[in-house]
């Protein structure tokens, strides 16, 4: 069973871990530094953290991943998340994946106005950044 999760709360991921009831977690990774812009005063970064350092002990198959939102994020964003979850040597074989933003269905109408990374820009970044991963690859919506 996959469980898609933001890391918010790593006390429920370890435990679904060690009993056993998912064998692959899927992370979203928001931003290095923005998690507070971005999911805002509830998060706790400390907690992001935890799931991020837990998951990469191994006990469970697993990736990270980033949707990329022109206006949010900038190609300087993804070197810190790179150096943040990632590591050089790889660390653990971390598999990262960017997925490009589709501004459809959003929660915030104003989303939906926002034009996604062209693909080049989307490639050029997870080659600059493929050294800290295992993978590291774009993903087509």
């Amino acid at each position: 069973m996959k469980l898609d999760t933001n890391g918010s709360n790593p006390k429920i991921l370890k435990d679904l871990v060690d009993r056993k009831l998912i064998d692959y977690v899927a992370m979203d990774i928001k931003g290095a530094n923005i998690y507070e812009n971005i999911m805002g005063e509830g998060v706790k970064i400390e907690d992001i953290q935890k799931s991020v350092e837990f998951l990469k002990l191994g006990l469970v198959d697993f990736e990270f991943r980033t949707t990329v939102v022109p206006g949010v994020h900038t190609k300087e964003d993804f070197l810190k998340i790179a150096k943040w979850i990632g590591g050089n040597p790889p660390a653990g074989g971390v598999k990262y994946y960017l997925q490009n933003f589709v501004g459809q269905k959003t929660i915030d109408p104003e989303f939906e106005k926002v034009k996604p990374f062209k693909a080049e820009f989307l490639n050029e970044v997870a080659k600059e950044i493929s050294p800290y991963f295992k993978i590291c690859q774009v993903r087509n919506s």
